[in-house]
């Protein structure tokens, strides 16, 4: 269990608290003691001091909106911070495709010139997600990563961030993103609303109907531990293959 609380200005005191409670609520455990990011920030300075020291990144000054403008980073100040001030620091990544198989989407194949040079420390000293997570999933021995089709394309980044630390590649798989009836993200949808641990086995039926698994309807009525232990045991991924997004149905 690792608790992604690097963005200090987004962390809400008492919530991943909450949010433990709530996985042990639906039957959801974890292997060893929760890891916090905030605490491995040496994990990741070494990284960046690493990548930094074989010429593998570089400062880049551009501003929010200025990165905004641009659909993949144009490379700006790879020879160079245009102005002064403080400045964000980007993976310079090499001029080749990222090849991988996706257990749920299939082959995959990304031209990383494409994508733009990545940030991987923000301009205010925060390590970015993209190199952070890579650090913590090799601490962690994470063997296989599950997560939503959304975050596909960050993958190609991340590998090649394995690639130039030396650290080994998981397999993935990237599951459909749940829409909401008018196709906006049901995470960030004003719609969405809270888990409730005392309909646990309904919520989780309802995520596996969505998932195409086809549960009992008799499952509704079961605790989450139980309706887990049925989805562990007639998990069919290939019914997931090449789908990226599914809509609730109201």
């Amino acid at each position: 269990m690792r608790i992604e609380d690097l963005d200090a200005g987004r962390v809400v005191p008492g919530c991943s608290a909450q949010m433990l409670r709530t996985l042990e609520a639906f039957g959801l455990t974890w292997d060893g003691p929760v890891e916090y990011q905030s605490v491995r920030i040496g994990h990741y300075a070494q990284a960046l001091d690493g990548l930094g020291a074989r010429g593998l990144t570089f400062e880049c000054s551009c501003s929010r909106s200025e990165r905004l403008t641009a659909r993949a980073y144009p490379g700006t100040c790879r020879s160079g911070p245009h102005r002064g001030g403080p400045t964000a620091t980007r993976l310079r990544v090499p001029d080749l495709s990222i090849c991988f198989e996706d257990r749920a989407q299939g082959s995959c194949s990304f031209e990383l010139a494409r994508l733009g040079d990545v940030i991987i420390r923000r301009r205010d000293g925060t390590y970015a997600y993209q190199l952070a997570i890579v650090v913590d999933d090799a601490l962690q021995g994470v063997t296989d990563v599950v997560r939503g089709a959304d975050l596909l394309d960050n993958t190609p980044w991340q590998i090649a961030l394995q690639q130039a630390l030396g650290l080994a590649t998981p397999r993935y798989a990237h599951l459909p993103v749940v829409l909401e009836p008018r196709r906006g993200k049901l995470a960030k949808s004003r719609g969405a609303i809270a888990l409730d641990p005392r309909s646990a086995g309904s919520q989780l039926h309802q995520v596996l109907t969505l998932l195409r698994q086809d549960p009992p309807a008799t499952l509704k009525l079961e605790l989450g531990a139980t309706v887990l232990e049925w989805a562990r045991r007639h998990w069919k991924l290939d019914r997931l293959q090449a789908v990226k997004e599914v809509t609730l149905t109201v």
